[in-house]
């Protein structure tokens, strides 16, 4: 099994993917990894940032999805009445749009670098986008 690296601004987070809670979510991100966007702050959800995606199409619906992720959790909201979008909580969140509350499928999970998830939110909120990038080593 190959390791998950998310790099995020100046911060570097091991992670897993939750292959047996969302499996068809998992395999469709595989699928577009690397996986390269910028990160900013939410503006609705609490302390979260996230990467608007647009129309972009991963070909999934909803699956082991929650409107609560917790610190350290990565939904990813297939689209429908907001965008496209993949969100990463570093605090409280309560995931939605100006369209109103919103579901993601939680499919990945930080394992390591917790201690700097409040860092980099306060980086995005103050310093502005960052680059990420997901990828299996």
């Amino acid at each position: 099994m190959s390791k998950l690296v998310i790099r995020a601004g100046d911060f570097t987070f091991d992670a897993r993917f939750e292959e047996q809670l969302a499996p068809k979510t998992v395999a469709a991100f595989r699928k577009a990894m690397p996986f390269e966007s910028h990160i900013i702050h939410v503006r609705w959800s609490g302390e979260a940032v996230w990467m608007p995606l647009g129309d972009l199409d991963f070909g999934v619906g909803y699956e082991n999805h929650t409107s609560y992720p917790g610190p350290g959790q990565i939904i990813l909201y297939p689209g429908g009445i907001s965008e496209t979008e993949i969100l990463l909580a570093y605090g409280g969140v309560h995931f939605a749009s100006k369209m109103g509350q919103l579901a993601g499928n939680h499919f990945i999970t930080l394992t390591s670098g917790l201690e700097n998830l409040a860092a980099l939110g306060k980086t995005v909120l103050w310093k502005g986008a960052q680059p990420i990038r997901f990828e299996e080593v």
